[in-house]
């Protein structure tokens, strides 16, 4: 019922499979995404520290703590620059191969090729 009047075996077309790799890559940046936006708020839990007592919570009146100077910094750690970097690695290598395809799709054979 289906087989082929040609003799030829049918080829598949490209675009399918570009479209899944496309797919693919794009869940699995999105999964980096989400692993990288999760990580800094599961780190950020507040752990209770055991007052004098042995129980948890303010512990019995002591002096008054010396002044800590709080250090402010700010900037974008290393990892998300790396992760920003390789993702625009990705995304300009995915579009320069589709470019790439659709010139090719659209380009006459040649003679002398």
């Amino acid at each position: 019922m289906f087989t082929s009047t040609t003799g030829r075996v049918p080829r598949l077309n490209a675009r399918p499979r570009l479209r899944r790799i496309t797919a693919v890559l794009g869940a699995a940046a999105g999964s980096v995404l989400a692993w990288a936006t999760a990580i800094p708020a599961a780190s950020a839990a507040i752990i209770p520290v055991p007052s004098d007592g042995g129980g948890y919570g303010p512990g019995a009146a002591t002096s008054p703590a010396a002044p800590v100077p709080v250090i402010v910094t700010s900037g974008m750690p290393g990892w998300q620059i790396t992760l920003i970097a390789i993702a625009a690695a990705l995304a300009a290598a995915t579009a320069a191969v589709v470019l790439d395809r659709a010139r090719n799709g659209r380009r006459t054979p040649s003679a002398t090729r």
